[in-house]
């Protein structure tokens, strides 16, 4: 899990360090109606890992045990396979502030390294199973490495934007 953990950090600082210095406009502009901002980019990351650590409590809880085989999740990091968000954690259409989703981020993340630290056994991640919105069961592990592979995703997406700007 120490691996996981130090990933999560990496990709983590990797985000805040893309979006630290955009000014107002640039993180909440919209290149088109139907593309999200910089903002909400990094609003629906905050909601994916609010959800996530409540799949992964749900299936601590649960202790269901994991009928399925590690599935490849990787791809999620390459952008050229369009994936489409669950409704549940689509972002706000309201504009943000930077240090408000880097504080919604920071809540986010502890909560998550909270529910992670509380794991006694970290083999038990691997033997449960919790159902996921695009994956069908995924072992409680891949819903971590699932986590910073779906933010390093957005983070190339972030760098796209900025690209825009």
């Amino acid at each position: 899990m120490d691996k996981f953990e130090e990933t999560l950090f990496t990709t983590r600082e990797q985000l805040l360090n893309e979006v630290s210095s955009l000014s107002f406009d640039e993180f909440n502009r919209r290149f088109e109606m139907s593309k999200w901002s910089i903002a909400q980019v990094c609003h629906h990351l905050f909601i994916t890992e609010k959800l996530f650590a409540k799949a992964i409590v749900f299936g601590l809880e649960q202790k269901n045990p994991t009928g399925s085989e590690h599935i490849p999740v990787h791809f999620v990091s390459d952008r050229s396979n369009k994936i489409q968000a669950p409704k549940i954690s689509e972002p706000s259409s309201e504009a943000f502030q930077v240090l408000q989703i880097v504080q919604l981020l920071s809540e986010s993340r502890n909560k998550l390294m909270d529910v992670l630290s509380k794991i006694d056994d970290k083999s038990i991640l691997k033997a449960i199973s919790v159902n996921h919105p695009v994956f069908g069961d995924l072992p409680l592990d891949q819903w971590v490495e699932l986590l910073y592979l779906h933010e390093e995703r957005h983070i190339e997406q972030i760098k796209e934007l900025k690209a825009l700007c």
